[in-house]
């Protein structure tokens, strides 16, 4: 008990650190801190360079610029960004096709190539029940069929990309504007 009165009727002895004790630089860094480790070098890009490469200038390209017509004829197997990060922004595809007797769509994942949905014509339920196998109702039908099933699947949103001659009218119309009146959103 009488080590405790005494340790708390005298004050704590107060020490400087280390640090304090050293006096700093002019140029303001203590000599125990960590950046003073390093030494003063001053680096001028003059002394580096040639003279002949001193007097032109610097350009710097950033590496998404898109190429110039002749680099892409020079590389034509590089992809763009947009070729490169298309099939992860719109993973879902549809495809429609048309025979001269059957009507086939199906919805697939692009990264995976795994199919999310099928429907067609040609299936037996639709073969028999349906009286044309190729006209405006059975467009319809297939429509509403892929919506359906790529609910199920939770796909929600899908992309639709016509080749390069082919227009959107008629039967792929049909297709496409009943997907979209039964949820599905084309992005």
């Amino acid at each position: 008990m009488a080590a405790c009165i005494s340790a708390a009727q005298h004050p704590p002895l107060s020490l400087p650190l280390s640090s304090e004790l050293i006096p700093r630089r002019r140029d303001g860094f203590n000599p125990l801190s960590w950046s003073s480790s390093f030494p003063n070098i001053k680096i001028s890009a003059n002394n580096l360079l040639p003279s002949t490469a001193r007097n032109k200038t610097l350009i710097v390209e950033a590496a998404w610029t898109r190429r110039s017509r002749g680099e892409a004829a020079a590389k034509p197997n590089r992809k763009s960004w947009k070729q490169r990060t298309d099939m992860y922004m719109r993973p879902f595809l549809l495809n429609v096709f048309f025979s001269k007797r059957f009507v086939h769509a199906k919805v697939m994942h692009r990264g995976t190539s795994k199919v999310i949905s099928v429907a067609t014509t040609n299936a037996r339920d639709l073969r028999n029940s349906l009286p044309s196998l190729t006209d405006d109702n059975a467009c319809r039908v297939i429509g509403q069929l892929i919506a359906d099933r790529s609910k199920e699947a939770d796909v929600f949103a899908m992309s639709y990309e016509p080749n390069k001659n082919e227009r959107v009218e008629g039967r792929l119309a049909i297709v496409l504007d009943t997907i979209q009146e039964n949820g599905i959103i084309f992005v």
